[in-house]
């Protein structure tokens, strides 16, 4: 049979089954999302569905209203229906995969999953978002049938943001199932997935929630503050800028406290089973109810000041009163902003000599203990657990690339000197002469495996394609400081930038013309895209403020003009080019990086698409051809059958994107936006985005590729900028927008319209082109977008003037 998700189930309604239930409504599935009958029914609410839905209904809302967005769409809501246990229970019995997300109560699973039993189609997958109880208990005193499609499938909240998607394989769970549910997850909701064993909180809190603890008990037997460990363990060691206590806060003490207590009560026979045992000012901030986030007031909390001035406020450990604090400053982070890459920020935070660097040492080196002697007991291999860290709790590196980074060797000799226990399993690796736990050799990545003692090549799915590999296997074919040409196979290469935040400047701009003649020679088509680091990371955040504010502050605008125009020919020769150009964003593309996306014949973009033509907020407009092709995505959907259409109704949309800088939150809103269009492809999982833009390329060729012809293009004329300026005066006027944002904005009209032309006239697109160029240099001129951009990059944030 081939087995399919048509219908899904949610059973619990709360953070964490709100969250499936929206992902999978996000996929295309349809859910039904149940949760209980209230229990304080008054007699005359009893036979009132409102009322008996009461707490599903909440569910709901909660997914409609949070923020940041569960759903991909709002309308993705439409996928999603609601029941309670009682009236609804038997619909169960239509759906392909039941997910029980319940409260983490033995009793109540068991009865749940009895229930379940008998109504559940023989089909049908049947799995558990627990962490901490063993599904061979949960599944105790059932049939068979039920067991073999059982399974453990533990998501990391938000569900939509985290990449982690853990399966833990029941006794006897069928191989089939294991395999269908790992590609559904991967391929069609976009997670990373680790199997894990049917262990205590599996791999990622297992390993996670000891690091934080162990930490707090280092912090205080060391007399360091809260503020001063998230220095420390943020970015300056490729955790995410929530570090430790923020993210802690953002989880809840409660959850951790219960992750970690659960743990210390199932790991009798782990030798640092102390390590989950919190600090007592923990345990006094949550009977307090100082919960993180959701109380106001965890390890930090925010205060307004009567002129409203926010004030950040982090606990005393000692009186549980809350203080002002400022940045902490220690010689190592000082010398970890010098380093370069991220393994030399490592080594200069845990091998300095100052006090931060000394608990450094001791809370990462007690970590990469703990992790390497946790296998084979929560996973085969040191993969999982790297994995694990990375998609479960945004850090760059896991426990052994970070290993990897500071020496094994090093580190060894440092811990042993320490008087710290080093795993046998590690002083075997490193006695053999195997210095590193994973190694690169011919464009494949190998990891030291434990078990047989030796390496293993690391395997991924055949969609994945990572552009660090080939280029260690040298194929890099072109290459420059900010951006690179790489073959991907099949005649097909990539155009990667990786300038800082793969931010457009000349280099590349000229690097892309060379890349067009090598692929024009020697290749059958071309991918642009790369694999920036982090989530949801950025394909590119625009262009190069620094250097067009160095020309214009010298008032070198003819210079300006000409480097526009090189970036304006060089896209239009990607969109007319003889081979197909596929662009694959994710994340932050904005401005020039959006505009590289919409000259491209196609784009396969990544679910976490914030797309959007931002120039105004710096003063200044597309002109890169932004203007002109998202009028041309817009109105070359317009059917050759559908005459006398009305220009207006697709000028409007296009004007306020780039207008009110409108960035989508999602490759779905950008599809609804018009940035995508009906032939541009969306994929949920990012490792997946460079292998499937290249099939986009490999299949337009199989098709017979021609180029687009170059043609005239309708314009809305001065009909549209007087509708805009008219609603530009009210907005003005109602003090919604300033008189430089009016400015601005009748400019872009008159672009977008085609300048001083009448309604539905067909122009050259040199002439939008031109328009483009010639509002950019204008706007350079004038002092109040100087003042935009110079405060952009002096804060980071917009200046409205």
């Amino acid at each position: 049979m081939v087995r399919k998700i048509k219908k899904a189930a949610v059973i619990g309604s709360g953070v964490m089954g709100g969250g499936i239930a929206a992902l999978l409504a996000s996929a295309g599935v349809k859910t039904l999302l149940l949760d209980i009958v209230p229990f304080d029914l008054k007699d005359e609410e009893k036979s009132n569905p409102v009322a008996r839905n009461r707490i599903v209904k909440a569910g709901f809302d909660t997914i409609l209203m949070s923020q940041p967005a569960l759903l991909m769409q709002k309308k993705d809501a439409d996928l999603i229906s609601i029941g309670n246990m009682e009236d609804d229970f038997d619909k169960l019995a239509d759906c392909d995969w039941i997910i029980e997300v319940v409260v983490e109560n033995l009793k109540i699973k068991q009865d749940l999953f009895k229930r379940i039993e008998p109504i559940r189609k023989k089909t049908a997958i049947v799995s558990s978002n627990t962490s901490g109880i063993p599904l061979k208990s949960m599944s105790e005193g059932l049939g068979t049938d039920f067991k073999q499609h059982f399974l453990g499938t533990h998501f990391f909240n938000p569900v939509r943001y985290m990449k982690l998607l853990e399966l833990i394989p029941g006794q006897e769970t069928l191989p089939e199932i294991l395999e269908f549910i790992a590609d559904f997850g991967e391929r069609i909701l976009g997670k990373g997935i680790v199997w894990a064993k049917d262990t205590p909180n599996f791999v990622g809190n297992r390993i996670g929630v000891q690091g934080i603890v162990k930490a707090m008990q280092l912090m205080v037997e060391d007399g360091l503050t809260i503020p001063e460990v998230d220095a420390l363990f943020g970015p300056a060691l490729g955790r995410p800028k929530t570090a430790m206590f923020k993210t802690t806060d953002l989880v809840g003490l409660d959850t951790m406290s219960h992750v970690a207590k659960n743990t210390y009560d199932l790991v009798e026979n782990d030798e640092q089973r102390d390590s989950f045992v919190i600090p007592e000012f923990v345990n006094q901030m949550i009977e307090k109810k100082l919960l993180g986030k959701k109380a106001k007031a965890g390890f930090y909390k925010t205060d307004l000041t009567p002129e409203w001035k926010r004030i950040r406020k982090v606990i005393n450990m000692e009186t549980l009163e809350y203080e002002e604090f400022s940045k902490p400053d220690f010689p190592c982070l000082a010398e970890a902003k010098k380093a370069k890459t991220l393994p030399e920020k490592i080594q200069a935070v845990v091998y300095g000599d100052d006090k931060g660097s000394k608990f450094a040492w001791k809370a990462m080196a007690w970590a990469l203990i703990y992790a390497a002697n946790r296998i084979p007991e929560i996973s085969d291999t040191i993969i999982e657990i790297d994995n694990s860290m990375k998609w479960g709790y945004n850090f760059e590196m896991g426990p052994f690339e970070t290993w990897d980074a500071i020496g094994v060797a090093k580190s060894i000799e440092k811990m042993e000197a320490d008087g710290m226990p080093v795993p046998e399993n590690v002083k075997k690796m490193a006695a053999s002469g195997n210095n590193t736990f994973y190694k690169i050799e011919n464009g494949k990545t190998y990891y030291y495996d434990f078990a047989s003692q030796g390496y293993k090549a690391v395997e991924v799915s055949e969609n994945v394609i990572s552009l660090a590999a080939l280029k260690a296997d040298n194929k890099a074919v072109k290459s420059c400081k900010s951006a690179s040409l790489i073959d991907l196979g099949d005649d097909v290469f990539c155009c990667e930038f990786h300038s800082k935040m793969n931010a457009i400047n000349g280099e590349i701009v000229d690097f892309m013309a060379d890349a067009m003649d090598y692929v024009d020679e020697n290749g059958a088509g071309l991918v642009i895209g790369n694999q920036a680091a982090g989530m949801p990371g950025a394909f590119s955040a625009g262009g190069d403020l620094f250097y067009m504010a160095g020309l214009a502050k010298e008032g070198r605008y003819s210079e300006i003009d000409a480097f526009l125009k090189k970036a304006q020919d060089g896209l239009m020769r990607a969109r007319y080019s003889t081979f197909p150009v596929v662009a694959a964003p994710f994340g932050m593309t904005l401005g020039g990086g959006c505009e590289v996306c919409l000259a491209a014949d196609r784009i396969v973009a990544h679910a976490e698409l914030y797309m959007g033509l931002v120039e105004i907020g710096v003063g200044l407009l597309p002109a890169g051809g932004g203007c002109t092709n998202l009028w041309k995505k817009f109105i070359t959907s317009i059917p050759e059958a559908v005459t006398g259409a009305d220009l207006g109704a697709y000028f409007l949309p296009v004007f306020q994107s780039i207008a009110m800088a409108k960035v989508s939150m999602s490759a779905a809103e950008a599809r609804a936006n018009g940035f995508l269009g009906p032939q541009d492809r969306i994929v949920f999982n990012r490792d997946h985005l460079i292998g499937e833009a290249k099939k986009e390329v490999l299949k337009m060729v199989d098709e017979g590729y021609t180029p687009p012809v170059k043609r005239k293009i309708r314009v809305a004329g001065q009909a549209a900028q007087g509708m805009v300026n008219a609603e530009i005066f009210n907005m003005q006027s109602g003090g919604f927008v300033s008189e430089y944002d009016a400015f601005l904005a009748k400019r872009i009209a008159f672009v977008i319209s085609g300048g001083d032309v009448k309604k539905n006239t067909a122009v050259d697109e040199d002439l939008i082109l031109k328009l483009e160029r010639d509002a950019f240099v204008d706007f350079w001129k004038q002092e109040k977008s100087v003042a935009r951009v110079e405060h952009m990059l002096k804060t980071g944030k917009p200046l409205r003037n």
